[in-house]
Parts: structure tokens; C-alpha cells; sequence
């Protein structure tokens, strides 16, 4: 008897550890562009320490604008990373609704820039958290094909994937309400630094919103297994 063909994924399937590294590429690459634009002291002020310390105070909300996109692109990152691990194909849709969110990913020090130059300026504070908004809003897009589409490892709880897009939802949230409020009060930015209680608290709370939702991704799973078979 000879032994059994192993099954070969389907040509519209795209390898998820290919496409993991290709985000960490552009992650890693976007990180790095938000300090570069950051202001660089020079000639008077360098001349002493006080005026170092003077520039250096001055360019404070840019280094506060650095440390908030940072974290919100390793946030992006991390979960990111998670879910790669968690799937053995991805299928075309899965794919390509990566291609908006790495788009908005190396978008962002652009507005970081602006935010952190000017601050108090309304429009910048809007563009940025749009920005944020479109980003997450764009990761629970993904995720929620991921948990709907994807072909995921052995084992993997698709319930997990299904909250973790909902705490992405409930990040945009924050994002999007805040980009209107920034024209009553620009320092409304503040609330920004709690977005992790917003990914907490929201996953949590979508998940009790619809658990009595039919799961059918395991069965479509199947039937893509199946087919890889034919």
C-alpha cells in the first residue's frame, strides 16, 4: 500500500507566515520613521545646557506623539504576530483586507508628525485619531475574516480571534468619537493613553453583545480542508 498524499493548500490561499513577515517589515519600518520626525536640536541649541533643556521642553508633545503611535503600532504588531500563529492559510479575502491596514500602519508617522509640532491645533489632533480609527477599524476587519475565513491551526479558539476583533471595534470607537471631539476641546487626545481599557473592557462586552451568534467557520473550515483534498 502507498503511502497517502499529503493534501496541498488551494492555489487562492496565501501563506500566513509570509504575510506575518511581510506586516513585520512594514510595522518595523513605519516604528522606525516616527522618531526621525522628530526635531533635532541645533547650532543655539546646543550651546548650553539650558537652552538643550529649553528645546528639549519645547518639543515635548513630539515625543509625547511618538510614544502614543509607538505603542499603538506594537499593539498592532503584537496582536498581529498572535494571529499569524494561530492560522495555516489565509484565503483571498483574509489577504488582502491586510493591504488598508499595513496601508494606514505606514501612514501614521505622517500625522504624528503634524500632532506633534502642533497640538493644539484642531485639525491635527483629527487627523491623527481619524487615523488611529481607520487603522483599528481596519485590524477588526481582518481579524473578523480571520475568524470567519481563515484556515486556522489545529486547536485554536476562534472565540479568542472573535474578541480580539471586538476589541479592536471598541479602539475605534474611542478613536473615531474623539476625532469629533477635538473641535470642542483639543486636549480630549488624553483619552487616547486608555485605549487598552477600551480593547479590555469592549472584547469582553462584544462578546456578551452576541454570544448567540451560530458559529459556522469550523464547518467552512472543514469544507476547505476538504477541498484541498480534491
Amino acid at each position: 500500500m502507498t503511502d497517502r498524499v499529503p493534501p496541498s493548500p488551494r492555489d487562492e490561499d496565501f501563506s500566513a507566515h509570509r504575510m506575518g513577515a511581510f506586516a513585520d517589515a512594514v510595522l518595523a519600518i513605519a516604528i522606525t520613521l516616527l522618531v526621525i520626525e522628530i526635531k533635532r536640536p541645533e547650532g543655539e541649541d546646543l550651546a548650553s545646557p539650558h537652552a538643550l533643556a529649553e528645546f528639549l521642553w519645547h518639543e515635548k508633545a513630539s515625543f509625547v506623539a511618538f510614544v502614543l503611535a509607538f505603542f499603538l503600532l506594537w499593539s498592532v504588531w503584537r496582536r498581529h504576530h498572535t494571529l499569524i500563529d494561530e492560522v495555516d492559510r489565509l484565503d483571498r479575502a483574509t489577504a488582502a483586507s491586510h493591504a488598508p491596514l499595513l496601508l494606514l500602519a505606514a501612514f501614521l508617522p505622517f500625522p504624528t508628525a503634524i500632532f506633534g509640532h502642533a497640538p493644539d491645533n484642531k485639525l491635527a489632533a483629527c487627523l491623527f485619531a481619524a487615523t488611529a480609527a481607520a487603522l483599528f477599524g481596519c485590524e477588526a476587519v481582518m481579524k473578523e475574516f480571520a475568524w470567519r475565513r481563515a484556515i486556522l491551526k489545529p486547536g485554536v479558539d476562534r472565540s479568542k480571534i472573535r474578541m480580539s476583533a471586538g476589541a479592536s471595534v471598541s479602539v475605534t470607537v474611542v478613536f473615531a468619537v474623539t476625532a469629533g471631539l477635538v473641535w470642542v476641546t483639543p486636549w480630549i487626545w488624553f483619552i487616547w493613553f486608555f485605549a487598552p481599557l477600551a480593547a479590555y473592557f469592549g472584547g469582553k462586552l462584544s462578546e456578551r453583545i452576541r454570544p448567540d451568534v451560530i458559529d459556522r467557520a469550523p464547518e467552512r473550515q472543514a469544507e476547505q480542508m476538504a477541498q484541498t483534498r480534491t
